[in-house]
């Protein structure tokens, strides 16, 4: 059976296995694609269409749990709470714009500026040369600069 026949026939009910387990559709989603994705690395060999489908549920349901698992233990918090946590008016728009920067730069900034990390141990944080981090940091820099200036003119 190809990856197209099986996806047709099993990932409705596999959606809402996932559905009721995660409660969240994107969650929910991103298992189905998950499992999907490790029958086409295993390629298992079955004896039967219901053997098929009951790998493929234990296959969802691990996922699922895997999922479930981490967000336990990796709560997160939403941008509008965060900023809404934040007294000033001038940190929730500073928030905003360092959620804008483009990832390299905003990790690096980050790091650096939250979280007190020297050049050095930024650069072995994440496997990069220290003059890439100085770039980095310069270029964040230079980007939320012309922000604030783009607001203080208008």
């Amino acid at each position: 059976m190809s990856i197209d026949e099986m996806v047709s026939k099993h990932s409705n009910m596999l959606y809402k296995i996932c559905i009721v387990m995660l409660c969240n559709q994107q969650d929910a989603e991103d298992a189905i694609q998950d499992t999907f994705c490790r029958y086409l690395e295993k390629k298992p060999d079955f004896k039967s269409d219901d053997h098929e489908k009951a790998w493929l549920i234990r296959v969802a349901t691990n996922i699922c749990r895997d999922m479930l698992r981490f967000r336990s233990r990796h709560p997160k918090v939403s941008i509008d709470q965060l900023s809404n946590q934040l007294a000033a008016p001038a940190a929730k728009e500073t928030l905003t714009e360092l959620m804008e920067l483009p990832s390299k730069q905003k990790i690096v900034i980050y790091l650096h500026y939250v979280n007190g990390y020297s050049v050095k141990e930024i650069a072995n944080i994440l496997a990069i040369t220290e003059s890439a981090v100085k770039k980095r940091l310069q270029r964040g820099r230079e980007y939320l600069r012309l922000s604030w200036k783009e607001e203080q003119d208008k």
